[in-house]
């Protein structure tokens, strides 16, 4: 398996996303990371799994959750460029793909 690595927006996100869910009720951010982490594994189990997208990146949806983790699976590790949550305008995360 390649190694995951995430951008430093995509990590902002997550975080930020975490401690959100984890605000409105406790153990839902707990929840959330876990369900972001079980998409981290697929990804890396099955890097062209994800559907296709702009930029020659996938995306897979986080489970439970209204998130889809866009990446790209490069040489030597499948990037992760944005825990994107769905009811941001799509393409929004596309700068950072250069």
């Amino acid at each position: 398996m390649k190694p995951l690595r995430l951008r430093d927006e995509a990590r902002a996100e997550l975080l930020r996303e975490t401690a959100y869910y984890e605000s409105k009720r406790e153990g839902t951010g707990k929840r959330f990371r876990e369900s972001v982490a079980a998409s981290f594994d697929l990804i890396r189990r099955f890097p062209s799994g994800g559907a296709p997208g702009p930029a020659s990146t996938r995306r897979t949806k986080v489970k439970g959750f209204p998130f889809t983790v866009i990446y790209r699976d490069e040489p030597a590790a499948v990037i992760v460029f944005a825990i994107a949550p769905d009811r941001y305008q799509p393409g929004y995360w596309l700068p950072r793909t250069d």
